[in-house]
Parts: C-alpha cells; sequence; structure tokens
C-alpha cells in the first residue's frame, strides 16, 4: 500500500465512522499520512484525529479510539496503535513494500509530486544575490511538483526592506533561473547580475501552467509574496563547480552560513553530496551487475531483518511528504538533507541485493534490486530538483 492508497484509507475509515453515526463531522478532502516521529511506532503515522477533534467535539484521543477499528479492518492494514495526543500508527500488512515500489517505477520522476499548490501562483522576491538565486531557481521547480507556479521578482536595493525586518518566517516559494538545459543556473552568470542591480527582469516563470482549481481546494489560502533572503555565501561558490556549488548553497537551512569549501568535492564517506550522488551510481551498478547474471528487479517484500531495508523503505515513503514540505515552507534544504537520509539507508542497504558466491538469483534478490532500483528514481529525481546531476558512473 502507497501513501496515497493509504490516506484513501484512512479517508473511508472516517467515511464509514461517520456514516455509523459515531462522528459528526465534514469528511475532509486528504488525509496525511508520514513515516512515524519520535515516540511513533508502524510504517506510517497520521494526525487525522487531531484534525477532527475541534469540529466533532471530542478530545483527540477519543476520535482516534473510535477511529482504530474502521482502520484495523481495511484491507491490508495489520494493526493500528495509538500514541502521543492522539496519533493513529499504522502497521502494514504484507505487500507495503512491494506495492511502494510498483508505484515509483510507475510514476517514475513524478513520484511524490502532488496537488496541494494547484492553480496558485507562488511570487517569490529575491535580492540580487547569488545564493538567493539559486534558492529561487530550485524552489520553482519544488513547487512546480505540488501544482503551484513560481514568479520571482527581484528586489531593488533602494526598495529593500529595513534591515530589520524578520523574513525567515515567510511562507510561499518557487521560480527557475537555471536549467534551461539540465546543466544547472550558470552561477557565473548570477553572480554578475548580482552586481548590477541597474538590469531589473520581469518576473520569470518555468513551471508550466497549472490547470483550474477544482472545487475542493478553493476553500484553500492563496499563497502571500514570499521574500527570500537566505544568509549569503561567505565567498564565491563558483570555483566548486555547478552541482558542489549549488549543494554548498542548498543542503544548509536558509538561516544557516554555507560553508564553501573544496570539502565538497572529496569523494569521502564525510561528504553528503558524495554519498548521495555515489548512492545514486551504485544503484545503476547494481543493475547492470544483475544484468550480467541474468536477473532483473520484480517488487517484493524485503524481510525486516535485511540490513537497511526498512530505513530504505521508510525514506521512498517519506519522500513525497518531504517534497510537499519544502514547497510549502520555501525549504530546499528540507530536500537536500532527505535525500542524505535515502541515500545512507541505500548505501546499507546494497550489500545484500546481488547473489553471493555460486548462489543463485531468487525472488528475493529480485525484490532487492526493484527497492534498490526504485531507491535510484528517488535519488536521481531530488538532485534533478535541486538543479545537481546524478551521473551513473563515479
Amino acid at each position: 500500500m502507497t501513501p496515497v492508497e493509504l490516506s484513501r484509507t484512512v479517508l473511508r475509515a472516517v467515511r464509514r465512522a461517520v456514516d455509523e453515526g459515531e462522528l459528526s463531522v465534514v469528511v475532509p478532502v486528504r488525509a496525511v499520512v508520514t513515516p512515524p516521529g519520535p515516540g511513533g511506532c508502524g510504517d506510517y503515522a497520521t494526525n487525522i484525529a487531531l484534525q477532527l477533534a475541534r469540529s466533532a467535539g471530542r478530545p483527540a484521543r477519543q476520535v482516534a479510539e473510535i477511529l482504530r477499528p474502521h482502520l484495523t479492518r481495511s484491507e491490508g492494514v495489520a494493526d493500528v496503535a495509538i500514541t502521543g495526543p492522539g496519533f493513529l500508527n499504522i502497521r502494514l500488512g504484507g505487500g507495503a513494500g512491494a506495492s511502494l515500489v510498483r508505484e515509483i517505477q510507475r510514476r517514475r520522476d513524478a513520484y511524490g509530486h502532488g496537488d496541494i499548490l494547484a492553480g496558485q501562483i507562488v511570487p517569490l522576491r529575491i535580492p540580487y544575490d547569488i545564493r538567493a538565486e539559486v534558492v529561487a531557481d530550485t524552489l520553482v521547480r519544488i513547487v512546480a511538483t505540488q501544482g503551484g507556479r513560481a514568479e520571482v521578482h527581484h528586489i531593488h536595493p533602494s526598495r529593500a526592506e529595513p534591515a530589520g525586518t524578520d523574513l525567515s518566517r515567510a511562507e510561499p516559494p518557487g521560480t527557475d533561473l537555471s536549467r534551461a538545459n539540465p546543466a544547472g543556473t550558470d552561477l557565473s552568470q548570477a553572480k554578475t547580475a548580482g552586481n548590477d542591480p541597474s538590469h531589473a527582469e520581469p518576473p520569470r516563470t518555468r513551471a508550466p501552467q497549472a490547470d483550474p482549481p477544482r472545487l475542493d481546494r478553493l476553500h484553500r489560502p492563496h499563497p502571500q509574496t514570499t521574500t527570500l533572503r537566505p544568509t549569503p555565501a561567505p565567498e564565491d561558490p563558483t570555483p566548486l563547480g555547478p552541482d558542489a556549488a549549488r549543494w554548498a548553497l542548498l543542503h544548509p537551512a536558509s538561516h544557516d552560513r554555507p560553508r564553501i569549501s573544496a570539502d565538497h568535492l572529496l569523494q569521502r564517506e564525510s561528504n553528503p553530496l558524495f554519498r548521495v550522488r555515489y548512492a545514486h551510481a551504485r544503484t545503476r551498478a547494481l543493475t547492470r551487475n544483475a544484468a550480467a547474471l541474468g536477473c532483473t528487479g520484480d517488487p517484493g517484500d524485503v524481510p525486516e531483518d535485511v540490513p537497511g531495508g526498512d530505513e530504505l523503505v521508510g525514506a521512498l515513503a517519506g519522500y513525497p511528504a518531504v517534497l510537499t514540505q519544502a514547497a510549502l515552507h520555501r525549504a530546499p534544504d528540507r530536500l537536500a538533507r532527505h535525500l542524505v537520509t535515502t541515500a545512507d539507508a541505500l548505501l546499507a542497504f546494497q550489500h545484500t541485493v546481488l547473489p553471493l558466491g555460486d548462489e543463485k538469483p531468487s525472488a528475493a534478490h529480485r525484490a532487492r534490486l526493484a527497492l534498490a532500483e526504485a531507491a535510484g528514481t528517488v535519488l536521481a529525481g531530488g538532485l534533478s530538483l535541486l538543479g545537481i546531476s546524478a551521473p551513473d558512473y563515479l
């Protein structure tokens, strides 16, 4: 069961509780399911009980108790536990990992894309600064994954906000300043433009035109104009090259000062960018080596005792939620850090994928290969959104 399918299952449980008179609420359009947080358990968790508590006129934990048996009886759900103030923690039955891999295989680069910003234009205002340019460039692609369209406006120095303005809490994202070609933003040009504020440009967009909003989305508030002013880089990052420079500017949170160092170029475990790109390259190598053995990936469940297996399934399942939050909070660093988590899980898992010695490829090997290939798809897609290349060989 994929996160999208589980979200529908949660909504069906709410609807059954309403139909049976146990709850008096309006069934929401969407139920958010994510990997469990600290103190949680199982495969996924949802805060639907907390969301409905006020309209139901009951404590959230009581709402959760009402929904629990309806969820437990749902196909594909093995168990449901309640934690904290009313979080429903769901453990899936057999087939959860296989369904997730099939979903990634089916959607490919579109896996994790949603419609929470469908029909919305997200205005971004940025100063003439290389880091702001790169952040905005990345956000336009991330916003587009959620159905939105970003517009970028440059702040003229004479109209800039006072130094004390708090911009860290601004909400909406998006814009594309780079990648007409796969190479990404020309950082040297961004730097030059930043030195010449007289060449103000009209708003730029690269995201495709979104479909008109459906009626069930009309209640969503339209985003306010967001001013992006991340902490500037202490020095020119362009000597690092486009990939390392973009990572150096995007991986830290916007309020953190980026570290411009040759460490981003080192092919060592201590370098997060190297781990992410190396993990992607390993998934491609596994596919090539499996083909030489006459083995192809076939989605199936991976046993819990396989090193890194649960962590990798959890990271892949959590990718859509991370992408949504990166778009809503205008925070590409969330995506970058999640890619590191996914890469680390893949690198711990990779040693179990192929047969060893005289061992023949089995259904278990084909299931692990399919999971590794799904991880490669997510890593490549995430790097592309950041404007960073994902080589097959490294």
